[in-house]
């Protein structure tokens, strides 16, 4: 059985819901007197740099910046932003409707595509197998994490690529530990209480250039990021429009440069 380890430092659940945990909504108040034609609640899940991060009390990074560039390209206000766990965003856009939008980082599945409709793709990743820089262990390929503690963030591909590993073989069940941000799996990282963890490219690379860890190898996925909607909202052809459009005057790739995701 794998462990699952929550905001609130490593209390043990036995039980994994993709909903499970209470989230704490920041500027979900809905205000009467909005048209719902005019503003977009986006949601986010921080924890995942460079895509989303808090800084000084700030959340910043370059989901954020281009998710917002895109709402006011299409016309739209942007919301206070919504920062949850990353588990609870899409029940948070299709369930409960306290978002009208995810950018988390969230790559486009069929799986997901069933509750909620995605944007055009705005970028692409693959996964990474992140480990202690120059600690024992250094695996090479998948086959070598055998007996490895594996650290991933709940549901994500990250996890979903964990469990392929344990329907191979290669890894047990008791070897995984969920998360509920990969930040709290860097940090039992570098002080050796698992000793891998499975993660976007993009963002090994940002928690290799700031902490005491390494990209031991990459596994090519050919993922696609996309904004999440809902079915219903008509507005995501104004946001695909919009998104094309700050691809088309640089504004994308000034962002991208930014936050050194390019």
């Amino acid at each position: 059985m794998s462990r699952r380890y929550d905001m609130d430092r490593r209390a043990y659940i036995k039980t994994i819901g993709a909903g499970g945990a209470v989230a704490a909504f920041a500027g979900c108040t809905t205000d009467d007197s909005s048209s719902s034609n005019e503003e977009i609640v986006p949601g986010t899940a921080s924890g995942f740099p460079p895509f989303e991060l808090t800084r000084d009390g700030e959340l910043v990074g370059f989901d954020i910046e281009l998710a917002e560039a895109v709402i006011d390209e299409a016309g739209y206000d942007h919301a206070e932003w919504t920062d949850i766990e990353f588990a609870s965003l899409i029940p948070s856009l299709s369930q409960s409707e306290d978002i009208d939008m995810i950018a988390a980082a969230m790559t486009i599945t069929d799986e997901r595509a069933e509750q909620i409709a995605f944007t055009d793709p705005y970028y692409e990743a693959n996964q990474a197998i992140l480990v202690r820089a120059g600690g024992s262990i250094q695996p090479e390929e998948q086959e070598d994490l055998s007996g490895v503690e594996i650290g991933v963030q709940s549901g994500t591909t990250g996890e979903n690529l964990a469990e392929g590993l344990i329907e191979d073989g290669i890894i047990s069940g008791n070897n995984l530990s969920v998360y509920d941000n990969y930040t709290l799996a860097v940090e039992d990282l570098t002080s050796e209480l698992i000793g891998a963890i499975v993660i976007d490219t993009p963002v090994a690379r940002d928690f290799e250039s700031n902490r005491d860890v390494a990209v031991a190898f990459t596994i090519p996925t050919g993922e696609q990021y996309g904004f999440g909607m809902r079915q219903d909202d008509d507005r995501i052809e104004d946001i695909n429009d919009a998104l094309a459009t700050v691809r088309e005057n640089g504004t994308y790739e000034e962002i991208a440069n930014e936050w050194d995701v390019l």
